[in-house]
Formats: structure tokens, C-alpha cells, sequence
């Protein structure tokens, strides 16, 4: 699934440059993503750094403190320079480095940049200030702003050679995606609130007598808020158990990568289900040591062997 171009030592100074701005954007602004990314070999480390710092500038727009006709606006702009990317009309030296980096990606792998044009979309509704009635209104969300990504993020790892169910694996990881960002969602209630934007499903905050919202470090009075949590958590943790039928279909590398970063959100949703209330008083996060012990694991292929048995008895 690899292309013709090969993102070697000797490329030209302009695209070294160019990805090493978008690996400095991804190690300063997503510790979690770039420590998953780690994993890969140097060119698909180097495409993933480019597709993130692309994704960032975005993300940035929508949480930005401009005016919304003035988001719009740069969100327009920003879509002109993706369809100059997939044009081939980006040159070496563009002054625009995330275009450079993502250029050069988008020739070396067959990345579908259409998903970046869906992830604009998901910004979009940000800046409308939409809100989810249902959780099939919110997985349309999720699916520009996170399945998107996982859809992008395949076409840099590739599929193995032969790899059975190959033709699902868009699907598990859009849908990996979609289990990150729920998870996401949870962690950033308060903070989301704060900013004015509530993402979970109207419909499920009502069930919970949680409608009222999170404007400080405790629930709602009366309301069942660790009740909505685990909810929402065992909807994430059936988005993970789908979403992970993708782990056998990646070389080890991009394997260990998928499941290094993963396996952080998935330790975070059992902190967050554990103490629900935690999300409300402040950022719930990993330390770096068990960050760590989530790397080791992925390279070791432990979640890949655990989900391909459980494959095989499925088949069976």
C-alpha cells in the first residue's frame, strides 16, 4: 500500500525542514499522539507528524477565540490549501511548511485526503455550535473529527500482505477513531462546558438528570452523573473492542502504534470510570510511566495476539 516515493535521508533540505516543524508541532501540542507515533519507522513517523500538525492547524481554528465569520473564513482558507495538496500544486519551497510535510506525505503514501475535508466539516459544526440530540447525531460528529483521522491514519500504516478482512480495516479504524474521541468527550466535560460546548447525547443527559450541565467541579444536584459516565463508558468500550479488529491486519510497527495509543485512552476510561466525578475538578492523564508500560505492551504485539485469538473463535 506503500507509493513510489521514498521519504529517504537525502530529500530535499525544504521537506526535511518541513516535517521537522510538524514533528516539533505534534511532541509540543499531542504528548499522547506523539508518543504512539514513536513506534513507526522514520517515513511513516514523519507522514503521521504531517497529518497532525495539518489536523492541529484546524482544531485550532474552531477553538480559537476569533470571531466565528472570522473562523469560517480561515477554515475556508485552509481548505483551498488542502485542495492545492491533493492538486500536486504544493511546491518544495511553499512557505507554508504543514502543506510541504503533508505534500510530500501524500505522494510517499496513499493517504485519503478527503478525510481531512471531512475533519473542516466536524470543525464546522463546532463553529455552528451545534449540539447532539442523539448518539447517532454525535457519531456523525465523531466520524469527521476522529473517524476521519483513523481512515487517514490507515492510509499512511497500510494494510499486511494478504491480511484477512483487509477490506473492513477503513471501517474498524474509523471506528477506532470514533472510541478516542467519545473518550476524549468524556475527559473534557468540564472544560467543554467552560468553552460553552456540551457534546453528549441531549437524550442521555436527560435519562442521567444531568441536562443542567457541568459548570463546576461537582454534578448536577440530583442527577445521576456517575450513572451517565459508565454509560458512556461501556458505548466507548464497545467502540474499542470493534475498533481493535484492526491490530492484526498492521505490520508490528504500525501495530504497536495503533495499540500504544489506544491503549492510553482506554487506561484513561478506566481511571474515568472509576472516579467520574474526576473529570469535573480537573484533566485526567496518564504518567509517562505508564505510558510506557502501554508502549512495551503494544510492541510485545500482546493486544494484537489477544484480538486475533479472539478473531480466530469467532471464525471458528
Amino acid at each position: 500500500m506503500i507509493g513510489t516515493v521514498d521519504p529517504s535521508p537525502n530529500m530535499p533540505a525544504p521537506v526535511l525542514a518541513a516535517y521537522s516543524y510538524c514533528e516539533a508541532v505534534t511532541g509540543q501540542q499531542a504528548r499522547n499522539f506523539a508518543y504512539g507515533i514513536r513506534l513507526l519507522p522514520t517515513p511513516k513517523r514523519r507522514a503521521m507528524s504531517a497529518l497532525y500538525a495539518f489536523s492541529r492547524r484546524v482544531d485550532d481554528i474552531g477553538d480559537g477565540a476569533l470571531a466565528d465569520d472570522v473562523k469560517v473564513a480561515r477554515l475556508d482558507e485552509t481548505r483551498s490549501v488542502l485542495a492545492r495538496i491533493h492538486d500536486g500544486a504544493v511546491d518544495e519551497d511553499d512557505t507554508d511548511p504543514v502543506a510541504v510535510a503533508l505534500a510530500h506525505a501524500a505522494r510517499a503514501f496513499p493517504i485519503p485526503l478527503g478525510g481531512l475535508d471531512e475533519l473542516i466539516d466536524g470543525v464546522q459544526m463546532d463553529v455552528r455550535g451545534e449540539t447532539y440530540e442523539t448518539w447517532d447525531d454525535l457519531r456523525t460528529y465523531c466520524r469527521c473529527v476522529a473517524g476521519a483521522i483513523g481512515r487517514l491514519s490507515l492510509g499512511v500504516f497500510g494494510t499486511e500482505p494478504g491480511a484477512h478482512g483487509a477490506d473492513r480495516a477503513p471501517e474498524y479504524a474509523d471506528t477506532l477513531g470514533l472510541a478516542l474521541q467519545l473518550t476524549n468527550i468524556l475527559r473534557d466535560v468540564r472544560e467543554d462546558a467552560e468553552g460553552g460546548r456540551t457534546y453528549l447525547p441531549a437524550d442521555d443527559l436527560a435519562k442521567f438528570g444531568c441536562s443542567a450541565g457541568f459548570n463546576g467541579p461537582t454534578p448536577p444536584a440530583g442527577s445521576d452523573f456517575a450513572g451517565l459516565v459508565h454509560f458512556e463508558v461501556r458505548r466507548a468500550r464497545a467502540l474499542f473492542a470493534e475498533g481493535y479488529r484492526l491490530l492484526p491486519m498492521l505490520d508490528r510497527r504500525s501495530g504497536a502504534c495503533v495499540a500504544a495509543m489506544a491503549g492510553i485512552y482506554r487506561r484513561l476510561l478506566d481511571r474515568i470510570e472509576r472516579d467520574p466525578e474526576a473529570v469535573l475538578r480537573g484533566r485526567v492523564s496518564l504518567p509517562g510511566r505508564e505510558k510506557a508500560y502501554v508502549a512495551v505492551r503494544g510492541l510485545s504485539g500482546l493486544d494484537t495476539r489477544h484480538v486475533t485469538r479472539r478473531t480466530v473463535r469467532r471464525r471458528a
